[in-house]
């Protein structure tokens, strides 16, 4: 009997030392991981925007504090300071941080756009975009429903004259509004940039013509003019390679309907 009694008790006490052990390293690695994720969130602008992948600030410095990400430039509202105090909290380099600015895709206003519909329903892009597209003719548009302002933490984008327009001094490129636009014509701009295509009717000319007065008609002037091949009509619709522009502005001077704009 005292032959197994011995064992056994020898088992139960390795196995309570080590459940102690077990216990204060938990506690104090929990501790060094609070400690952490605490100086890390408050390094953040507390914007709670989701820009960086991650659900808000919390989440993000919970993810850093405990290794799930190493990227400290994840912080567009926060910029280049905040990627350098987050690297200061983990003792690494500060990734390099991209300023961008959202721009709507779009600049057939009530003025331009034609009227094919009547819409008396729910005062949102996703609505109108279920009733057939929306009121408007031109479907591949700005729909006007304000479903981006209203996502918008900064307050930096307003609806006039039925399309959406971004204010570029607030606009905190946190990129909640490109992912809530159902026609997708909202995307972050790296900056600087001077132009930007303000259509997204991928239609043939004369179609878009007949639809809306600004729209991109592909006529291929801005792609002729451009002295860096940044522009191409693809799609029968401008595109700028922000790689390859030199902000000449050249491309907008010579846009016979001036859907290539200035940012």
């Amino acid at each position: 009997m005292v032959e197994i009694l011995i064992p056994v008790a020898v088992v139960s006490g390795i196995a309570c030392l080590l459940a102690v052990v077990l216990t204060i390293a938990h506690r104090f690695m929990s501790s060094e991981t609070n400690e952490k994720e605490k100086l890390l969130f408050d390094a953040l602008p507390g914007a709670n925007c989701g820009g960086c992948g991650f659900p808000g600030c919390e989440a993000y410095a919970k993810a850093l504090a405990e290794g799930k990400t190493e990227s400290t430039n994840l912080c567009a509202p926060g910029k280049k300071e905040v990627a350098e105090k987050l690297a200061g909290v983990l003792g690494t380099a500060a990734g390099e941080v991209k300023e961008q600015k959202a721009f709507v895709h779009c600049c057939g206003d009530c003025n331009h756009n034609g009227i094919r519909a009547d819409y008396n329903g729910i005062a949102s892009c996703a609505a109108r975009n279920i009733v057939f597209g929306g009121e408007k003719a031109c479907t591949q548009g700005c729909l006007g429903g304000g479903d981006c302002a209203a996502v918008c933490p900064a307050d930096a984008i307003y609806i006039e004259n039925g399309i959406a327009k971004v204010n570029t001094r607030k606009c905190i490129s946190c990129g909640a509004c490109v992912k809530v636009c159902p026609n997708r014509i909202i995307s972050l701009i790296d900056m600087p940039a001077t132009a930007a295509i303000a259509c997204s009717n991928t239609e043939k000319g004369a179609v878009t013509r007949k639809k809306c007065d600004t729209g991109c008609i592909a006529c291929l002037k801005c792609q002729k003019i451009c002295p860096t091949d940044a522009i191409i009509v693809k799609d029968n619709l401008s595109r700028i390679d922000y790689e390859k522009c030199i902000r000449c502005g050249q491309c907008v001077e010579v846009c016979p309907v001036h859907c290539s704009a200035k940012i």
